[in-house]
């Protein structure tokens, strides 16, 4: 590109758009330089913004309405003609903007859009040494005269009439040029406005909103537009400002007359006018509406009525009334009730009546029809009584529900539920309630609860939880050791168990009738105590269940504890045991052995005819055998068993009658 003159280079963006569409935003395109003709080489850079004038994160390009080339970059440099467009993200393609670039020596350069009041500059730029001097601009072929001689040409305040041809030309005595031909387009800057009401057909008295329709266009949305209202040629009250809608709180029969709005932008100093239309101003038809809470006719004493009185047909501002006629057709007006809405806190049987509402609007009051309002007494909530006066009865035991409710018009019907499942029902007069028997079982246990009904509303008493208890049976009690035996040291676990019972049940635990510890199973089942055992824990134990009705002992489990470390019960009895074994085998074989010589000797042991009076000792005859032989046993101890042994000897010398 050529170096820029200052008096002709300005820096401008041109934000090209579609009319702005409300739920599908469009993407913007700009160029730099302004303009759409250049010559042949040249480049200029478009630039593609999405909602907001924000770069986008992706950026489609189009050209010649060809499949979109999809970059990263929001910005293209283009040196080849072409129509061009871009979409920013998901937003909706920007207009084309149709890009020429000439080989000649002369090129007319123009803005691609121009509005209606713009001041429009046209630009002639030529190659190498031709003399601009000698530049002259042409308007459909006719040579323009200026003021001044220079490269632009000036259209100042373009109108819709200024939709001409333009070229420049360079002619010397030697040569002529010629450059490209650029149409220019005046396009409205915004259409005739349009005035419209709010609502069409006004009723008497009622607010209209006047409305002056029309839109920039989007090229141009950032100018500003002043609107004025008129009535009957003379402006209304606060004249013209920058809101499209002008608001008439009343308007009534009398002002049914020409209204008309304008439109001017001020930038561009173009002024437009709506046409004139007349507002029809209807006649007034009250259409009341009232309405109740509670929305039926019948209130319950005790509860809030509440009216509502709404109207349409009238214009305001209403001032609302409301009136009260009882049974002899005497009417009373409400005080305090001047709003369209009327409360009473709390109704009783007085305020039983046909209610009506008046609305005034200052020219002309209405009424509304009367609404009978019938005030009665619906139950309360019923109590449901046990019997026993208590939650929890036995299993077979009589149990009598009583269900009551203290207020309420008769007749009242109750029924008894168990578990949502009906039971029974009783139509009473009085006010006593009703009653229903029934005899209780495990089965039984759950939630019971009555309604009562008299018509005009059900009501459901409190749930009663009613359980049956069952005494626990006969526990069993169980050992938990972790080998054949408990020794001491090992954690023993008893296990207490009752197979039928009402939790919660406590379970106690005894060793030789003194009181171990105790376990709660709150939902049944089994109860647990651990301990480490030591000596003087063996004996017999049993436990004991009880649920509030009895409690129940288990059968004695006796524990046998062996100390290991101490008594060493187990290695030592065995020990000794086994010697004292072998020292009676062999003093019973000495025994006999003596006993079976002396018999082979031909004496006895002992000579039966002897008798008691026999005095003289008599001494025995002894043989060289072991007769009396003393066995000495001999105990030895193996460190690494912890086993005493024990082992018997013989006498190395026998004991002969003459060593007696």
């Amino acid at each position: 590109m050529p170096p820029s003159d200052s008096s002709w280079v300005v820096f401008v963006r041109l934000w090209l758009t579609l009319p702005v569409v409300k739920t599908a935003p469009q993407s913007v395109i700009s160029l730099e330089p302004p303009w759409t003709s250049f010559f042949q080489g040249e480049t200029v850079t478009l630039t593609c913004y999405g909602s907001g004038f924000n770069l986008p994160q992706k950026t489609k390009w189009y050209k010649n309405n060809m499949a979109p080339r999809e970059i990263q970059r929001p910005t293209l440099k283009v040196h080849v003609p072409g129509v061009y467009k871009c979409q920013a993200d998901n937003l909706l393609p920007s207009i084309p903007v149709h890009l020429n670039f000439h080989k000649g020596s002369l090129v007319l350069q123009a803005p691609p859009a121009v509005f209606e009041g713009d001041s429009v500059v046209l630009r002639c730029r030529a190659k190498g040494t031709i003399a601009q001097k000698s530049l002259t601009f042409y308007k459909n072929g006719v040579a323009l005269k200026t003021s001044r001689q220079g490269s632009e040409l000036y259209i100042h305040h373009a109108n819709l009439r200024d939709d001409d041809e333009y070229h420049c030309a360079v002619d010397v005595w030697y040569r002529a040029w010629s450059s490209n031909k650029v149409k220019i387009q005046v396009q409205a800057l915004f259409p005739r406005p349009v005035l419209t009401a709010r609502p069409s057909q006004p009723i008497d008295g009622s607010p209209v909103t006047l409305t002056c329709h029309t839109q920039l266009s989007a090229q141009r949305s950032a100018d500003q537009i002043q609107f004025c209202f008129f009535r009957n040629l003379q402006v209304l009250k606060s004249g013209c400002s920058n809101s499209s809608e002008f608001h008439i709180p009343a308007i009534w029969t009398e002002d049914s007359m020409w209204y008309l709005c304008s439109a001017e932008a001020m930038n561009a100093q173009v002024s437009k006018q709506s046409l004139a239309f007349k507002i029809p101003v209807q006649r007034a038809f009250a259409d009341f509406q009232i309405h109740t809470v509670p929305g039926s006719k019948l209130v319950f004493e005790g509860q809030m009525l509440l009216f509502n009185c709404s109207v349409k047909g009238v214009p305001g501002p209403i001032r609302f009334s409301w009136y009260k006629r009882d049974k002899m057709n005497k009417e009373t007006k409400i005080p305090k009730s001047s709003e369209a809405e009327f409360k009473t806190s709390m109704v009783n049987s007085s305020d039983s009546g046909d209610y009506y509402c008046e609305a005034n609007n200052s020219r002309r009051s209405f009424v509304s029809q009367a609404v009978p309002i019938t005030i009665k007494v619906p139950v309360s909530q019923p109590v449901l009584t046990l019997s026993t006066g208590k939650p929890r009865a036995l299993e077979g035991e009589l149990m009598t529900l009583h269900c009551k409710s203290l207020r309420g018009s008769p007749r009242i019907q109750y029924e008894f539920y168990y578990e949502d499942v009906f039971l029974e029902i009783n139509s009473m007069l009085s006010g006593g309630g009703a009653s229903f028997n029934f005899s209780m079982t495990t089965a039984r246990s759950g939630n019971y609860y009555c309604t009562a009904d008299n018509g005009l509303g059900a009501q459901r008493s409190e749930a009663v939880w009613i359980s049956v208890i069952v005494p626990v049976s006969h526990p069993v009690l169980t050992l938990g050791v972790p080998g054949a035996q408990a020794a001491v040291g090992d954690v023993v676990e008893l296990h207490c168990e009752a197979l039928r019972g009402s939790p919660p049940i406590l379970y106690h635990f005894y060793h030789q009738n003194v009181t171990l510890g105790s376990s709660l199973a709150p939902s049944g089942g089994r109860g647990s105590f651990n301990f480490s055992v030591t000596a003087e824990h063996s004996g017999n134990y049993f436990c004991e269940a009880d649920n509030g009705r009895g409690p129940q002992s288990s059968d004695m489990l006796a524990l046998s504890v062996m100390d290991m470390i101490k008594n060493r019960s187990v290695p030592v009895a065995a020990g000794i045991t086994g010697g004292l074994l072998v020292v009676a085998g062999v003093a019973a074989g000495v025994l006999f052995y003596c006993w079976f010589s002396r018999k082979a000797g031909g004496k006895p042991a002992f000579d039966d005819s002897r008798n008691s009076s026999y005095s003289e000792p008599q001494e025995p005859t002894y043989y060289n055998v072991p007769v009396c032989i003393e066995l000495q046993p001999v105990y030895s101890n193996d460190p690494e068993e912890e086993v005493i042994y024990t082992q018997v000897r013989r006498p190395t010398e026998m004991r002969t009658s003459s060593g007696l």
